[in-house]
């Protein structure tokens, strides 16, 4: 845990001939470039566009939380070891958001009674936690975040899984290239606890260690599945559950359940969503039944969409139904949807299929003044373009001619006009297109 602030002894003054300070940003964290700002802008327009498509209102927050927030929704283990938390001056515990909807939580719980449900909203925060940075991982990101509360029928799933289908579509991918995978806890719930006797604290072991199954030895996996039901003394179902969990398919899952837990709600539930999906010409959804997803949090259906690119195979966002998170404050429940999308695993996706955008140039027009004496009159004209909506830049560097029109071309600004005695003189000049090097006469 953090102690920022708080009696804090004041430090010296340091010469800074004796240290100097460090270029490098802290570590985990990043620093945005004009280049690198003109790609987040992109992921964030491509995430606003869409969910305003849908009908859905942005919201904001501050960063900082109480840390009881947190630790009534994620436990002790995400403030003392995953988030920056620090005691304020005023003695508070005080956090910063590691994730977006315990704040969004907080909000609706507030205002209940004011809102118009159904709620459609969406956030684009700065999230931090202080974990092992690794490509797709940063201690501090920007995510998407798109909720739906007040929707009880599987519709509100059917909704939110086709935004998420539509923004990786926006990122530039095909159909062929990702996968929706979805799951159900009342279908795993059921299994572990009801089908195979597992008690509460056995069902979240099988959980979390299925969470695992990909990343792990297939001995290890089966290894752990088979001490945890011989724990409860129910050895023998092992190997009837590690079948369950090869299934290769949604039929193939249903065919090795009893036959009393084939039509099972959250079976159903599995079953319309996919055929709902199918229905909006979404073919690519599929049931995935080793598919967690923190599966403490989730009340319903859960979902990924995954990466099928073998340069970068993985998840690329999820969410899934949450019905009981306004119950922390004291609220009844509140049917809810939501996923989440991070901007770092957005770019990484976009770079493996090539489909970044190329740098926009910073102007539409550079004025190129020959002569200071000119200035004045170069203001005046590239006020009167920016009253028209054109995007102008003037070159206030004093360089040779020929050097400000490289800078213009560097900077990807298609057109400049060259501004001298003449041009002041007559309120005549030429218009010159970099790319092509024609030239359109024009007056004031």
């Amino acid at each position: 845990m953090f102690n920022f602030f708080k009696n804090s002894p004041a430090k010296p003054a340091t010469d800074t001939k004796e240290r100097k300070l460090s270029t490098e940003s802290y570590k985990g964290v990043r620093d945005f470039f004009p280049t690198d700002m003109a790609v987040e802008k992109h992921i964030f327009s491509i995430w606003r566009n869409i969910s305003e498509k849908y009908g859905y209102e942005e919201y904001g927050a501050s960063v900082l939380e109480p840390a009881d927030l947190y630790r009534a929704k994620s436990g002790e283990e995400l403030i003392n070891e995953q988030t920056y938390t620090f005691t304020d001056r005023g003695d508070r515990e005080v956090t910063l958001r590691p994730e977006m909807t315990p704040t969004l939580a907080r909000m609706v719980a507030a205002k209940k009674r004011e809102l118009i449900f159904p709620l459609r909203w969406y956030s684009i925060p700065n999230l931090f936690r202080y974990e092992q940075p690794q490509r797709g991982r940063v201690r501090e990101h920007w995510q998407l975040n798109v909720d739906l509360f007040g929707v009880e029928s599987i519709t509100a799933e059917i909704e939110v899984i086709n935004m998420a289908y539509d923004i990786t579509r926006a990122y530039g991918l095909k159909d062929t290239d990702f996968e929706i995978r979805i799951n159900n806890r009342k279908v795993m719930n059921y299994i572990t606890k009801e089908v195979f006797g597992l008690d509460e604290e056995s069902a979240r072991k099988v959980s979390k260690l299925i969470d695992k199954k990909e990343k792990i030895p297939r001995e290890k996996f089966e290894a752990g599945i088979r001490e945890i039901f011989d724990g409860q003394k129910i050895a023998a179902k092992a190997p009837q559950f590690l079948t369950l969990l090869n299934s290769k398919n949604f039929e193939e899952f249903a065919t090795n359940l009893p036959a009393s837990a084939s039509e099972h709600e959250g079976i159903a539930e599995i079953r319309r969503v996919i055929a709902g999906l199918e229905k909006l010409g979404i073919t690519n959804a599929r049931f995935d039944q080793t598919l967690m997803r923190g599966f403490d949090y989730y009340t319903g259906i859960v979902f990924e969409v995954f990466d099928l690119n073998p340069a970068n195979r993985r998840s690329v966002f999820g969410g899934g139904r949450y019905d009981e998170l306004l119950a922390l404050f004291g609220n009844e429940k509140v049917p809810a949807v939501g996923f989440g999308a991070g901007d770092v695993v957005a770019q990484d996706l976009m770079e493996t299929y090539g489909t970044l955008p190329q740098a926009p140039a910073s102007a539409d027009i550079a004025l190129c003044v020959m002569g200071e004496t000119n200035t004045p009159f170069a203001l005046d004209l590239a006020q009167k373009l920016r009253d028209k909506g054109t995007r102008v830049v003037v070159d206030l560097s004093g360089k040779k001619l020929g050097d400000q029109i490289k800078n213009a071309d560097r900077r990807h600004i298609p057109k400049v006009i060259v501004i001298g005695e003449e041009e002041v003189k007559t309120g005549k000049f030429k218009v010159k297109d970099l790319k092509s090097g024609e030239e359109v006469d024009m007056s004031v």
